[in-house]
């Protein structure tokens, strides 16, 4: 789904398989390459994870540098509150244990040169958590951009259901994008929300 606004300015949309889905929308003379994911859960295959993170490899390839990158979803994996030894790539914002999704999510972003955008954000422990089943809180639904895309990244919440049988809550990021120097005068900045 895409806001009335953007969607003339949706040049492709790509599924890459039943985790993965991009869109590339054009805000002004900016490219934004917004993906969705939703990682293989806990007790499945390695072999199926392996695939997962392969594929995604794939799809974060084809984006040139020059244009913006936003990946967001389910990643099913915890990256905890503590940052311990992967502060390059996550603030000091986070809720639980790490487990190892986590550390594979956490990887990942070291090797692409990623980051993961909702962990420069304080918020109180009940905006962090983005997962509920029965008495299990959980943050599993994170915001990836690429390290000089950081700034672009304003705020993020997150959006509990009206649906009480929902587990997931609704996580939202906005994001601007800078045009460059020399346009800035003559047009009017695009702003994402996603």
């Amino acid at each position: 789904m895409v806001v009335k606004d953007l969607a003339d300015q949706v040049v492709e949309v790509r599924r890459k398989s039943d985790w993965i889905m991009a869109i590339k929308v054009l805000g002004g003379s900016v490219f934004g390459n917004v993906v969705s994911v939703y990682a293989p859960q806990v007790g499945l295959p390695k072999e199926t994870k392996k695939l997962f993170w392969e594929e995604l490899d794939e799809v974060i390839q084809e984006v040139p540098r020059s244009e913006k990158l936003f990946i967001g979803g389910d990643f099913n994996g915890h990256i905890g509150a503590e940052a311990a030894g992967y502060d390059e790539v996550r603030g000091g914002f986070g809720f639980g244990e790490r487990n190892a999704g986590g550390v594979s999510m956490l990887d990942f972003e070291v090797a692409f040169d990623l980051l993961v955008a909702n962990s420069f954000f304080k918020k109180k422990e009940d905006h962090l958590v983005t997962f509920t089943s029965s008495s299990c809180k959980t943050q599993i639904d994170y915001f990836l951009t690429r390290k000089e895309d950081r700034r672009s990244c304003k705020d993020w919440k997150v959006i509990p259901s009206e649906f009480l049988g929902t587990q997931h809550r609704l996580l939202v990021l906005d994001a601007v994008c800078k045009y460059p120097r020399r346009m800035k005068r003559r047009v009017r900045e695009p702003r994402f929300k996603w």
